[in-house]
This record gives C-alpha cells, sequence and structure tokens, in this order.
C-alpha cells in the first residue's frame, strides 16, 4: 500500500528542526528522541512514527486528499539510515569523540533538510541505487 507523500515530507520537516535543535544545545537526550523516532520509522514504517502519526491524525485531516503516492519501502530505508547516523552521534555524546556527535547529527540534519527544503530524500535514492545494483546482471 502506497503513502501520502506528503507525510514523510513532514517528519522530515519536524526532524530538521529537532536535529538542529540538537546541534544547538548539545542535547544527547533530544537525539535519543529522534533516534527512537528513526528506530520505529524502520521497524514499523514512516506512517507508524511518531510523526508520521502526528501527521495523519493533525495535519492531512485538514489538507486536501492527496494527489502523489510513493511506495513505503524507500522512506522507511532512509529512517534506517537517520537510525545509524543518529546512533553514532549519540554514541559521540555518550562515549566521545565530542567530534563524532557533531559530524554524525550534521550529516544526518543535511539530508533531512534535503528531503524537507527540496523534496529529494537521500536515505530513499540510496534505496533505489541499491536496488538497481543488485537487479543489474552480472
Amino acid at each position: 500500500m502506497n503513502i501520502d507523500v506528503r507525510g514523510p515530507r513532514f517528519g522530515a520537516a519536524l526532524t530538521t528542526v529537532v536535529l538542529a535543535m540538537v546541534l544547538v544545545t548539545g542535547s544527547g537526550a533530544l537525539l535519543g528522541w529522534q533516534a527512537l523516532c528513526f528506530a520505529v520509522g524502520a521497524v514499523a514504517g514512516v506512517g507508524r512514527s511518531p510523526y508520521g502519526w502526528l501527521f495523519r491524525t493533525v495535519v492531512r485531516p485538514r489538507l486536501g486528499p492527496p494527489t502523489e503516492f510513493e511506495s513505503p519501502r524507500p522512506p522507511r530505508f532512509a529512517q534506517a539510515v537517520g537510525l545509524v547516523f543518529a546512533l553514532a552521534g549519540l554514541a559521540g555524546y555518550l562515549w566521545g569523540p565530542p567530534w563524532l556527535a557533531l559530524a554524525a547529527t550534521g550529516c544526518a540534519l543535511a539530508a533531512v533538510f534535503l528531503n524537507a527544503a527540496f523534496a529529494y530524500c537521500l536515505g530513499c535514492e540510496m534505496y533505489l541505487l541499491l536496488r538497481r545494483t543488485a537487479a543489474a546482471p552480472r
């Protein structure tokens, strides 16, 4: 079943704000929250993540019906990629080195900002590239 393309973009906008706040405040706890959101999105799907739930229950009813849909697989993969960067950032905040926390969070922020601002999902593109590579004849 395909998903409304506006949902993942809404989630990306919220994630952009959260990750920017992590970099400004240095809050490992806030990065932990974002890691949890990424984990739920990767395991249960983006529609079941906290931001997906917020979009579905609060935002989408106030919008017109969706006109574009996409497969949930690429955004789900993107959530898993985000989780890897969030966990690397958490490791940096908890055990060091501090540059790891900043670099991993900054990379995640850059990728999610591309989705929020320009509808370019870097993790989704990685998913599609990996699929094409795996399907290519040898």
